[in-house]
């Protein structure tokens, strides 16, 4: 831990640093664009670019384990990028969105967004241990409107008048931010549903909080199997040694756990770094499960990839990897339209019963379709 973040640390709370207490980790955080520059030691564009980004609505906050993977000497460095405000964030690019999904369209009751027939978003708090500089809910996220249960009443009932949905996905915000009571007694509400077949727990945890993965959460949530884990790592450097643990413990516990990495520019847009990511994830038994293109939020141009930068990383990838280290090219289209997966054309030519198609290798081979 730097010195500058010791500091930081011990005004957090009495005595000696305990970063093993995940409670603690949140208590400590660098909380807003001043304490991250002083922190950092940011030149004072660098500062006045942060606070322009802060103020534009977006918060700051870094839990101290997640800044000690930041390379202090890299302005580059791929966490960095993730979580430090530049003034790129005051600046709009043709398309953005500060409601990218069309989320508040398909919000029939407060807190619960229906964008699909059989699933349903739940958002059960506003609160995140880290701030993305890409979030989605940007707009929403960090604004102290973490609900009560009874708050979300009305969301349990449309569940109940709405048997067609199967599959909730508790999000926000991060749920794994809340007390475990608080959560547990969420979770159980959900699962009272009786037409919920999966709950999905949808957190950065186990990247930016890994301590917050312990056998006491895991074992208050195992009785409401089946309950899925959907996680972000983005770069191969946030395979720690803890991180990784966190994993094995939920795989452990019969938690799934699928990863949802986000292209983004100038931290993961490299065939390479995406390899070395999803072995690493495969090795932790986590499924890489979707590689995400940036959603269109405000602000966010200056992390985002060209949609034809995404296709030809995965052509690459295609053939490299074993197919469970191979996760699915997704837009998230904008206006709320749903997921559209993307990939290399790997037609070449159709005619009658027979398929022209190009393989990984690049040789092309023809299919025969049966008589």
């Amino acid at each position: 831990m730097g010195s500058s973040l010791l500091r930081h640390s011990l005004r957090a709370g009495s005595g000696a640093p305990k970063p093993d207490d995940w409670r603690w980790q949140l208590r400590a955080s660098i909380r807003g664009a001043r304490e991250l520059g002083r922190a950092l030691n940011l030149s004072e564009a660098e500062l006045e670019g942060a606070l322009a980004a802060e103020a534009s609505g977006l918060p700051v906050a870094v839990t101290p384990y997640y800044f000690g993977l930041i390379d202090q000497q890299d302005p580059d460095c791929p966490v960095r990028r993730q979580v430090v405000p530049t003034i790129l964030e005051t600046r709009e690019s043709k398309g953005d969105s500060r409601d990218p999904l069309g989320e508040e369209g398909r919000t029939p009751v407060p807190h619960l967004v229906h964008r699909y027939p059989d699933r349903a978003l739940l958002l059960s708090t506003d609160r995140c241990a880290v701030y993305c500089r890409f979030c989605t809910r940007s707009r929403w996220v960090g604004q102290g409107r973490t609900p009560s249960l009874e708050q979300l009443r009305p969301s349990l009932e449309y569940l109940r008048a709405h048997p067609a949905i199967r599959d909730v996905i508790l999000s926000g915000g991060d749920p794994l931010v809340m007390s475990t009571g608080r959560l547990v007694n969420l979770v159980a509400a959900v699962r009272s549903v009786q037409s919920v077949e999966t709950i999905r727990l949808a957190t950065r945890a186990p990247v930016v909080l890994p301590q917050r993965i312990g056998p006491l959460l895991v074992h208050a949530l195992r009785p409401y199997h089946p309950i899925w884990v959907m996680t972000h790592f983005n770069h191969p450097r946030e395979l720690t040694p803890r991180a990784e643990a966190a994993c094995h413990t939920l795989a452990d516990a019969g938690f799934p756990v699928n990863n949802h990495t986000v292209l983004l520019k100038g931290v993961n847009d490299d065939s390479e770094i995406l390899a070395q990511l999803f072995r690493g994830l495969v090795r932790c038994r986590v499924r890489p499960y979707y590689l995400l293109q940036a959603d269109p939020v405000r602000g966010s141009g200056h992390l985002r990839t060209p949609l034809r930068r995404g296709i030809a990383l995965m052509e690459r990838l295609q053939g490299r990897l074993s197919g469970i280290a191979l996760p699915k090219f997704i837009v998230d289209t904008p206006g709320g339209h749903g997921k559209v997966e993307v990939g290399p054309d790997t037609i070449v030519s159709r005619s009658a019963g027979v398929t022209r198609l190009r393989a990984p290798t690049g040789v092309e081979v023809e299919y025969f379709d049966p008589c």
